[in-house]
């Protein structure tokens, strides 16, 4: 006879990502099979705090051990649904240092690489270039050092910050300009790193 032993954390935890589906994805438009799949297959729990993995799946950002954040659930089921990865895709993701994002898309696509904010806007000589960049956290510009990333025609997801607001945008990568389209407005963890430098006028 086999004996099966219950583990009550783990189911709490498929619970509560179950809920997350049906109460924040669902009831906000994201309705993606494969969207859905993938956030119900990836354990938010492990990528938060020891201390915050009773909350994980709460729709709002928690703070990680570093001092930024994980966006709340809904940022990133709508990442997902914007960036529509494909199986080809050769994908860069500037991580805010949870791993979740990248832990999401990573089997949906070719190839993924993970660096920090502060690698994303440091200046490289690396030529590898990306068809998808998305970034976890809000940004005020998308600098030279990411358009550079993008293949042409290469496509972009991230947060844009503005005046305090933060909106979901997407973007292309045309000749050498990233043309962004904010979307709906979310609220999102900001990366300073990407502030626009302050200018002064007389």
């Amino acid at each position: 006879m086999t004996v099966t032993t219950a583990h009550p954390e783990t189911d709490q935890f498929a619970t509560a990502r179950r809920a997350m589906i049906d109460s924040q994805l669902r009831t906000s438009g994201v309705n993606d099979e494969f969207v859905l799949a993938r956030m119900l297959s990836v354990p938010r729990e492990e990528h938060v705090p020891a201390n915050a993995r009773g909350t994980a799946y709460i729709d709002r950002a928690i703070t990680l051990e570093n001092g930024r954040r994980i966006a709340a659930p809904l940022f990133y089921g709508m990442v997902l649904a914007e960036a529509a990865p494909k199986v080809d895709d050769t994908v860069l993701v500037v991580d805010a240092g949870s791993g979740y994002l990248s832990a999401l898309v990573e089997p949906l696509v070719a190839s993924v690489d993970v660096i920090t904010p502060e690698e994303a806007v440091a200046k490289s000589r690396k030529r590898t270039t990306y068809s998808l960049v998305l970034i976890d956290g809000a940004v005020e510009n998308v600098p030279d050092t990411i358009a550079k990333r993008l293949a042409d025609g290469g496509r972009i997801v991230t947060g844009l910050a503005a005046k305090g607001v933060t909106r979901l945008a997407t973007g292309r990568k045309t000749a050498t300009d990233v043309a962004m389209l904010p979307l709906a407005e979310i609220g999102i963890p900001r990366l300073p790193e990407f502030d626009t430098p302050t200018s002064w006028s007389f």
